[in-house]
């Protein structure tokens, strides 16, 4: 490893598929950087789901209507999946070291801001501002997901990319756990405690990527990875099926709480009891969504999933019928369980489809060094842009919350747009990606 420029720490040689290099240092390398990259896109999670928890403190002193609390998770929503696009340029541009250190001090700016605004009396507008500013912590994720794809083996991939997700994923559950333990102690008039805790920790995030992190040579500079992704019909079949599963997780992670709150009339504290379970049992059982992709294939896994999400959603539909909370929480955390799977499923899909293309054109006849370098850099770029659309998931379905329960006062109308797009996603999966007639399998 070599020292290079602007102070970071270089790799000048990187060939995770030969089995000698792995072995000797590969390995070893990579997994330092996954464990420093798990860190600090947990702390981009709990950031960018921020305003999930703030809006359950939020009482009519703030004169803020359920509507207006979904906008508020929509927006940061929406922010954040717009930044995953330049943020994965960015580990091209930077370095995946370089660029984490920056992210992670970005954070500083929507949490220090608010720890100033958060507060009754505060106009609507600047809480929509605070909210969008989070979107800093969602951008995290793209550059995060981009460098560590570089660092492990085809064969590794699954399992450590669902690592580093679901590690990451856990930030949401962390900071729900935290706002339960402050509401419960201090009560529900001090949210600033929030950001007592979460602004030292960005900051310790920072040192370890400083620390801990290396940038790789070969996929710096490398600004024509996201066009030629953009190019691919693989990639936008993919952003629709990831819209399903991280979509359906991060916009289910924003509304959990409000929908508790506003269709069975929960408070602060019995709402947050509740709302931590489900993004912890996603986020934890994410790797294993990947583990088993490794092993049966991501295809079969995801269009598997898909259907137990419809499922999840219909169990949903009757609990609200039957004014059940019991069952309606359990359907909850079921769409919670699935999305989980489905995340580690559908990303390790991504890579697998485009090193299929370039074995297949070694097959006939081109260069195999090639043919790889070039299924790793679209893969880099498919997977930044896939995790930008696939985050406007979260926007979708806070604003059919929205819509829902304005028109009906229950989220009964969302849920059956939910299961409806599942079971889509499910006859795509098979249709593109199962049967041989399709051309890749995978």
């Amino acid at each position: 490893m070599s020292r290079g420029v602007v102070g970071g720490r270089w790799i000048g040689h990187w060939e995770p598929e030969d089995p000698g290099f792995w072995a000797r240092t590969g390995r070893a390398i990579a997994n330092r950087n996954l464990w420093a990259s798990i860190f600090v896109e947990h702390i981009g999670f709990s950031v960018w789901t921020l305003w999930a928890v703030f809006v359950l403190f939020m009482g009519p002193e703030y004169g803020v209507d359920a509507a207006g609390k979904f906008f508020l998770g929509a927006t940061a929503t929406l922010v954040g999946a717009i930044l995953r696009v330049p943020y994965t340029f960015a580990v091209a541009r930077f370095g995946g070291r370089n660029w984490t250190i920056v992210s992670a001090l970005l954070l500083l700016i929507p949490t220090v801001a608010a720890a100033f605004l958060v507060q009754p009396g505060t106009s609507y507008a600047t809480f929509v501002v605070l909210a969008a500013l989070a979107g800093f912590g969602g951008g995290n994720f793209a550059s995060s997901m981009t460098n560590i794809n570089a660092f492990f083996p085809e064969g590794r991939k699954g399992a450590a990319l669902g690592l580093n997700a679901g590690g990451g994923n856990l930030g949401v559950a962390l900071i729900q756990l935290i706002a339960l333990l402050i509401i419960a102690t201090a009560g529900a008039g001090h949210p600033k405690l929030l950001l007592a805790v979460y602004i030292p920790l960005i900051v310790i995030s920072a040192v370890v990527a400083a620390i801990w992190m290396d940038n790789i040579s070969s996929v710096t500079g490398d600004k024509g990875a996201f066009f030629l992704a953009l190019k691919e019909r693989h990639t936008g079949i993919m952003s629709v099926l990831y819209i399903g599963t991280f979509g359906s997780f991060i916009g289910y992670a924003f509304a959990f709480g409000l929908v508790l709150q506003t269709q069975f009339g929960r408070t602060p504290l019995q709402a947050t009891a509740v709302t931590f379970i489900g993004p912890l049992i996603g986020s934890f059982i994410r790797p294993l969504g990947g583990m088993l992709a490794d092993r049966l294939g991501g295809a079969r896994v995801s269009s598997v999933n898909f259907l137990l999400m419809a499922v999840s959603a219909l169990i949903c539909i009757g609990a609200t019928a039957l004014n059940s909370l019991g069952l309606f929480t359990t359907g909850f955390i079921l769409l919670f369980v699935f999305s989980g799977i489905g995340n580690g499923s559908t990303y390790k899909m991504i890579p697998a489809i485009f090193r299929r293309q370039a074995l297949e054109r070694v097959a006939a006849g081109a260069d195999e060094s090639a043919a790889l370098q070039h299924a790793r850099r679209i893969s880099g770029g498919a997977i930044g842009l896939i995790s930008a659309v696939g985050a406007l998931g979260g926007l979708l379905i806070n604003l059919a919350f929205r819509s829902s329960f304005a028109a009906t006062k229950t989220g009964t109308p969302a849920f059956w747009a939910f299961l409806a797009f599942y079971l889509l996603c499910a006859a795509i999966t098979f249709a593109v990606y199962q049967r041989r007639a399709a051309g890749v399998r995978i």
